[in-house]
């Protein structure tokens, strides 16, 4: 009991490294728009580039940027939501986007940035190996009890 518990502390803090990438996505986005001299690590790197785009095209820019990047953040809040209820494909398809985010940033040469993306794709991988070691447990006791076992 007290290891499901432990489990279940891991997975959420695991897959809440999501939303932390989706909400400081958006705090960039608008640090960016306001002309703010600063921007958190932890965002994304193509929220970034849309800002700088956006940026240049002036106010019509402006609503494309809200619209694209709205989308990109909601799509890391649904990872977050999906990873919590214990879906792998979650965790697996979050840390493969957010990879490629990470080498967009080593192209822009913000390896302070692509750095922390390294260690934020190690935290969504425990979360993911949490969550294999715990269905994986979870199975064998099912088959254990003699209780048909399900994928999810």
């Amino acid at each position: 009991m007290m290891q499901q518990v432990q489990a279940q502390h891991r997975l959420n803090s695991s897959s809440g490294w999501f939303i932390w990438i989706g909400i400081l996505s958006v705090v960039n986005s608008v640090m960016i728009l306001t002309g703010a001299g600063f921007h958190f690590i932890l965002g994304l790197g193509v929220t970034q580039v849309i800002d700088a785009f956006s940026r240049a095209v002036g106010s019509a820019g402006l609503v494309l940027d809200l619209i694209i990047n709205g989308g990109i953040v909601g799509i890391f809040v649904l990872f977050w939501y999906f990873a919590k209820q214990g879906h792998k494909w979650a965790f697996i398809v979050g840390m493969g986007l957010y990879s490629i985010d990470g080498l967009l940033l080593l192209v822009g040469h913000a390896f302070l940035d692509a750095a922390f993306h390294l260690w934020v794709l190690y935290r969504l991988y425990q979360g993911y190996t949490t969550l294999s070691r715990f269905m994986a447990a979870e199975q064998m006791q099912m088959a254990a009890a003699g209780a048909p076992i399900l994928p999810r």
